[in-house]
């Protein structure tokens, strides 16, 4: 066997390694079936500008989140304007709680149906080719580097973003948006952001500390989510979409310019790796076909299991949020929402501040249950909720919901090898891709079905589909 991999830990000298905390996985590995490709030293390689500074990838995580989370509600309504003023409709898209009881505007469901479909298109477009590149580029970082699959994605966002803003300019069919998704979704999209950074961090941090550091990269997910929600709609509603995509090209621009200048690298790059090979597949596949010691791969694939269903609840629940408030007995305004928003988005922080303080008397194991008893407490207490009072309180009582998923990344972080962990975070981020689609088709379809028998079922499914990953984890 070969000797021991090293690392380098965050501030540059040796870390422990992997292979004195834990049996090597290599010895479990047919050679013949799960051979793995050789495996690459790690060491931080400093670019421009960041050498003795300590740089790291959460500024990259939060740009980019902020310009996704600032175009994809813009991207959504621009459809609608653009739809409507095609077809001739000019209604407004208001609650659920008017005192109009005729019969429905026709014109204003085939507006609906239209949308809901152009968006359909272009969430599935860029997820099928998305699915491939990035399954492609998580692998290909593990023996190049983190840096470019940092890069590449970034200059991808901003050239959709660029093909946005040419289809607003000239008034360009919608269909044009979904050639920017398929663009973007060929570079890896959001998703091979979302690997590179979990992985850069499994790269630097050690095993007592890794579920903090990627508990940071998830509240910057949500602080970044919670900005751009609050700049996005004030500024569409003051200036039009125009201006604000210009921001999300400029952002985007920055993540790439941010990680080639300010990010070292925490791989070894193996000039020898190609870009364009089905090895970088057969890595992904071995993940999760190959066994290892102590049940390594069932425990992958429950862990998977887990952070799909904890992953699918968060986004069907979200998506339902706004309909709830807007509708009877609740019927928020815009300004109510918006709070409800920033409450939501706050778990992301309380979570983190939570989860530090419980691993200091708890196992992280402790701290993911939980974290899931207060997600299913929270939504339990929304499905009842008829006044403002009891649906803040849910919202309160979801404080530490977002500190499941750090728990789980941390443990199938850990099951792999440190030359792993790109396919790994490339395969993670797939699922959370699938968890998007799956979940808007699941809640969005089974809130007006159950509307006649409870408001708030959806939410009280959610809960109770929280007990799997409770059960597997405990």
């Amino acid at each position: 066997m070969d000797a021991p991999e090293t690392r380098s830990s965050p501030g540059g000298g040796p870390a422990a390694s992997p292979a004195s905390e834990t049996p090597s996985l290599e010895v479990a590995f047919s050679p013949e079936r799960c051979s793995s490709p050789p495996q690459t030293l790690r060491s931080r390689r400093c670019p421009p500008f960041s050498c003795g500074l300590p740089f790291s990838v959460e500024p990259v995580l939060f740009l980019s989140m902020f310009s996704l989370a600032l175009q994809a509600p813009l991207c959504t309504q621009y459809v609608w304007d653009r739809i409507s003023a095609d077809l001739g409709y000019n209604g407004t898209r208001g609650g659920g709680c008017s005192n109009h009881t005729g019969p429905p505007d026709p014109l204003q469901k085939e507006v609906e149906t239209l949308t809901a479909h152009w968006s359909l298109y272009i969430n599935l477009g860029g997820f099928a080719v998305g699915l491939f590149s990035v399954t492609l580029l998580g692998p290909w970082s593990d023996r190049v580097g983190r840096r470019p699959v940092l890069i590449f994605p970034s200059l991808g966002m901003a050239l959709q973003a660029g093909v946005y803003l040419l289809v607003m300019y000239l008034r360009m069919p919608v269909a044009w948006f979904l050639l920017g998704h398929l663009l973007s979704g060929l570079t890896g999209d959001f998703s091979a952001v979302l690997a590179g950074c979990f992985a850069y961090v499994a790269d630097t941090s050690d095993r007592r500390s890794r579920t903090f550091r990627v508990a940071v990269l998830e509240a910057c997910l949500g602080v970044a989510g919670m900005l751009a929600s609050i700049v996005g709609g004030q500024w569409r509603r003051a200036q039009g979409y125009i201006n604000p995509f210009w921001l999300v090209l400029a952002t985007n621009l920055a993540t790439a310019l941010y990680a080639y200048f300010f990010v070292p690298e925490s791989v070894v790059p193996d000039k020898e790796a190609r870009l364009f090979s089905a090895e970088h597949y057969k890595a992904v596949y071995r993940l999760y076909r190959c066994p290892g010691e102590q049940g390594r791969r069932s425990k992958l694939w429950l862990y998977a299991v887990s952070l799909f269903v904890v992953v699918t609840v968060h986004f069907g629940a979200k998506d339902l949020y706004v309909l709830y408030e807007l509708s009877s007995p609740l019927c928020w305004g815009s300004a109510l929402i918006g709070y409800g928003s920033a409450a939501e988005h706050l778990t992301y922080l309380s979570s983190l501040a939570s989860l530090r303080a419980l691993q200091v008397c708890l196992e992280d194991t402790w701290v993911a249950i939980i974290g899931l008893a207060s997600n299913i407490a929270g939504l339990v207490v929304i499905s009842l909720a008829n006044t403002m009072a009891l649906m803040f309180t849910g919202y309160g009582v979801r404080f530490l919901a977002m500190a499941t998923t750090p728990v789980l990344r941390s443990k199938l972080s850990k099951l792999v090898d440190v030359s792993e962990q790109g396919a790994l975070f490339a395969s993670v981020a797939c699922v959370e891709s699938l968890c998007s689609l799956v979940s808007t088709g699941f809640f969005n379809s089974l809130y007006p079905a159950t509307l006649h028998i409870m408001k708030g079922l959806p939410f009280l499914v959610g809960a109770w589909l929280l007990l799997i990953p409770a059960a597997i984890i405990g």
